[in-house]
């Protein structure tokens, strides 16, 4: 326990951690200012455009659904100049995952159910961001300094420290990013309250949002674990963010168009953004022309999809597989 109290103590002490904090606050600040000074309570007759509006939105789907069934059993004659997919069921409002609402047609008007989601999409990159960069260097810069070389002469267990150094990290990543989701959405929920509309805050809605959040936090200690571990195999902050560099240069623009210029199918299952996508947001659909060549018959699905349980196995195999190597190094490696 004196450990992982040291270890919490050296973590908040260090002078890059609070400057990323204070950067966490900033950005807040400002992403709620800029929402709040372009936003507006909408008054009775906007509301009353705005449904109308959206009815008249459904009812031209609706309209052209059923247009496109007629068509297709012949009961209206083709029309050249406009457009009908073979599968009529595509632009069936009944399928489609979302239909014209009133806070579509509400310019300057911020509307917290429309909004949370991509707001907590940004919260979870800068805090993804924030557990890579902190775990780098809370345990580079004890590599580089000498430090973990003091701590190992007053507690002489190297698996001990370096378990403490990452169950400390993860902890308070943990606890300041829940402590921020709860600051962040609530600031965003009173804004919709007061200056603009909170929308439809059902069961569905806030489950919807859980899930990403849950996932969200997973990724952002995936992340926290990732730098920790690149970090004690380089021995230096340097080393995480110099194989973050080469791998979004050399594999996610390099390799993608090289697997372009090759016509690979399938390229997207190969980046490691992708299943960041798809786990994110509990699966992904990637569209790919050539699956549909040669011999592919007139009714070929050009699309193809990444699972999240398959996105989080690659995650987890990485950041996992990294972690153990990290340990091993550590503790057969010459500290000094």
């Amino acid at each position: 326990m004196n450990l992982v109290r040291a270890e919490l103590e050296r973590l908040t002490a260090r002078r890059f951690v609070q400057l990323m904090v204070v950067l966490l606050v900033f950005a807040f600040a400002i992403t709620a200012a800029t929402t709040l000074a372009g936003s507006h309570k909408p008054t009775v007759t906007e509301l009353n455009s705005a449904r109308s509006q959206a009815a008249e939105a459904r009812r031209d789907l609706e309209a052209t659904h059923q247009e496109c069934l007629a068509r297709q059993d012949g009961t209206l004659p083709a029309a050249p100049d406009r457009y009908f997919p073979s599968d009529c069921s595509e632009i069936d409002p009944i399928r489609q995952e979302r239909l014209p609402i009133p806070a579509d047609y509400l310019p300057g008007v911020f509307t917290f159910a429309e909004q949370a989601r991509p707001l907590l999409y940004f919260l979870i990159a800068f805090l993804v961001l924030f557990g890579f960069l902190v775990g780098a260097s809370y345990i580079g810069a004890d590599l580089t300094s000498g430090g973990v070389v003091n701590l190992l002469l007053w507690r002489p267990r190297r698996m001990a420290v370096l378990v403490a150094k990452l169950g400390t990290l993860l902890g308070t990543v943990l606890v300041l990013a829940l402590l921020a989701s709860v600051f962040y959405l609530g600031t965003f929920w009173v804004i919709g309250q007061t200056a603009g509309l909170p929308g439809r805050l059902d069961g569905d809605f806030w489950s919807s949002l859980g899930a990403v959040h849950g996932r969200g936090l997973l990724l952002v200690l995936l992340a926290s674990t990732l730098g920790f571990a690149i970090a004690t195999l380089g021995r230096h902050t340097s080393a995480a963010l110099g194989a973050f560099a080469a791998y979004a240069v050399v594999w996610e623009l390099g390799a993608r168009l090289v697997l372009e210029i090759i016509d690979a199918p399938k390229s997207d299952l190969f980046m490691l953004s992708s299943h960041v996508g798809a786990w994110l947001n509990g699966g992904a659909r990637f569209y790919d022309e050539r699956l549909c060549t040669g011999s592919a018959g007139p009714n070929c699905d050009a699309f193809y999809g990444i699972t999240w349980g398959a996105s989080l196995l690659v995650l987890l195999v990485l950041t996992g597989g990294l972690t153990a190597a990290a340990f091993a190094v550590f503790r057969r490696r010459d500290l000094i």
